[in-house]
């Protein structure tokens, strides 16, 4: 046994302060030999880029390095394989202890259901914009003869028609049916043989048809009087909106070249395909 004299208060202040010395090295090796030895103080793992992995990859990653993961929020993302990491937590490159938690955000393995919006009537451009606030992807645009150019006209999904409300996976590819601006609507061909070629010219714009090809040659009806058109009127032949009437015109070409390709009727506009 040991025994501690206190005969003087020299002796009590000595051995005072032996104590209160072996406390201090006692603390001081605790927080700065201990727990640094514990805790790998000042030893550090740079955090690998995860995104784009799959969480069966990156179990075993993770584990060759001393680091951990956990999945911390799950969404949908349309093109990528389910269960891919989308984000992490600490960022890559970020300075970690062993053992540190790595907390992922991953795809789901089913997409959500979302409701079809309405499209027709919408411009496919706005259509697009429409389908990707949803979620959706623009798939293949079909085009119909329909006098409103660029308006859709119908949505698909998978080849059939698919209604507004209808439920739909996240992601999915939807076709539109888009007018081509031409239409299908089949006319009488206007008879504008014997009139003057402006007054032909507004007959057949007026009509939704367009002018071809102008041709001039010598015949007895004043000049720039129409002789002849093709496709003919008056033989039951119908056309459609937006083709096109080749005109021959009496006399010469005016000196400013007025009626495009002429050939002074030497020629004959190619035939209609």
């Amino acid at each position: 046994m040991i025994k501690i004299s206190t005969r003087s208060r020299r002796d009590i202040f000595i051995h005072a302060a032996l104590v209160v010395s072996l406390f201090l090295a006692l603390f001081l090796a605790f927080f700065f030999l201990y727990l640094p030895w514990s805790t790998h103080h000042g030893e550090t793992i740079t955090v690998p880029k995860l995104s784009g992995m799959t969480t069966d990859e990156i179990e075993d990653f993770l584990a060759q390095r001393d680091l951990r993961y956990e999945v911390s929020d799950c969404t949908f993302v349309a093109g990528l394989p389910p269960l891919t990491v989308i984000s992490q937590y600490p960022r890559e490159n970020s300075k970690v202890k062993e053992g540190r938690k790595i907390y992922v955000t991953i795809t789901t393995a089913t997409a959500p259901q979302v409701r079809m919006p309405k499209l027709t009537d919408l411009s496919y451009r706005s259509a697009e914009v429409t389908l990707r606030n949803y979620g959706l992807v623009l798939g293949e645009l079909i085009y119909k003869n329909d006098l409103a150019e660029n308006a859709v006209l119908d949505q698909l999904f998978e080849g059939k028609k698919i209604a507004p409300g209808a439920l739909i996976a996240k992601g999915s590819k939807v076709d539109l049916v888009v007018g081509d601006g031409l239409g299908n609507t089949s006319l009488d061909v206007p008879d504008v043989t014997g009139k003057l070629l402006e007054e032909a010219k507004l007959t057949i714009v007026g009509s939704d048809l367009q002018i071809g090809t102008v041709l001039y040659q010598s015949s007895g009806q004043p000049a720039g009087t129409i002789i002849k058109q093709r496709p003919e009127a008056g033989q039951g032949d119908k056309i459609r909106v937006g083709d096109v009437i080749d005109l021959w015109v009496s006399g010469n070409p005016e000196p400013t070249g007025e009626g495009g390709n002429s050939d002074n009727g030497a020629a004959e506009p190619p035939p209609n395909q």
